[in-house]
């Protein structure tokens, strides 16, 4: 089994921020593999899909909590998964290090101050958590406060769309092929 768990935040007035990359990446790889549609978890306050590919099952999760809350939605799913942790979680998130248009696949590193992060790793630790960074810098700024709840140019858009196809083919790949083939391909 393997968790995929997209981060933003809640809330219409959010849709299409930058912050909310996670749960947009969440999005279009369940329309790409046919999951059924997102049902709240009230125990864990989160947005859940279900499905199998390749004979693995696979939890997609959007928490409901505000981005900086995200590890209480987390660990709740965990601890009533019963399974290990380890390259079992993969948690996909905005980052403001990486420029829009960027993919980044990492695994067992800090938060790098991204709050959403920061709070999974208090909840669960940081063994084994694989973590698909997105960029989501402009060009010119680079300030986290300032850019965060912006939404996309009509240019940048058009990239995240792009981005957001080779998460979605990251997450397959992922699921048939491992973490290392996965890191190999969309690291470059």
């Amino acid at each position: 089994m393997i968790i995929i768990i997209g981060l933003g935040n809640p809330g219409k007035q959010f849709d299409k921020t930058r912050h909310n990359v996670g749960f947009m990446a969440i999005d279009a790889f369940a329309k790409k593999n046919n999951f059924p549609d997102f049902k709240l978890q009230k125990k864990s306050n989160a947005l859940i899909s279900d499905g199998v590919i390749d004979n693995e099952k696979i939890i997609l999760a959007k928490p409901q909590t505000f981005m900086n809350e995200s590890g209480k939605s987390v660990k709740f799913l965990i601890q009533n998964s019963k399974f290990k942790i380890q390259n079992s979680i993969v948690v996909v998130h905005d980052d403001v290090d990486l420029p829009v248009g960027k993919i980044k696949i990492v695994t067992e590193r800090g938060s790098a101050g991204h709050k959403g992060v920061e709070s999974i790793i208090k909840s669960i630790g940081n063994n084994g958590l694989i973590r698909f960074r997105i960029g989501i810098s402009p060009k010119n700024e680079t300030e986290a406060k300032k850019i965060v709840l912006k939404k996309f140019s009509r240019e940048e858009q058009k990239i995240l769309n792009e981005v957001l196809q080779r998460t979605t083919d990251a997450f397959d790949l992922l699921v048939k092929e491992g973490l290392e083939e996965t890191m190999n391909e969309y690291n470059r």
